[in-house]
């Protein structure tokens, strides 16, 4: 699968940003689609994951409530949207995929799209 991630941006504390991605190369059926983030000098954290066939979805600790994550299987696109966001949401988010559900280990994510810029100024 080859994941290509836009919409990242510099944005202010409390403000929005949607983030999508754009999947091809392959059917998704089975797959669980998801975000991680990366802050410098920072370990790489989970963000969200989705299954691409039933749309359930699971969060990472710090974004329940305030990140939301969809898929639109006609477009073969997944979106993140961002609300009240705050300087510590700063990262490079990238947009992956695999198979297991429920993981939040990226080693169990076997695509990994290019990573886009999200910068939360205080």
């Amino acid at each position: 699968v080859q994941l290509q991630a836009s919409g990242g941006g510099l944005v202010q504390a409390g403000g929005s940003l949607r983030l999508a991605c754009a999947a091809s190369g392959r059917t998704l059926s089975g797959y669980t689609m998801g975000w991680f983030r990366q802050a410098p000098g920072k370990e790489r954290e989970f963000v969200a994951g989705i299954s691409w066939n039933y749309g359930n979805t699971y969060y990472g600790d710090s974004m329940k409530g305030r990140f939301t994550i969809s898929r639109d299987n006609a477009k073969n696109t997944v979106s993140l949207q961002m609300n009240s966001l705050k300087p510590e949401d700063t990262a490079v988010y990238y947009c992956v995929a695999g198979v297991p559900w429920g993981t939040r280990n990226q080693a169990n994510f076997e695509s990994w799209g290019q990573g886009t810029q999200v910068t939360v100024s205080s």
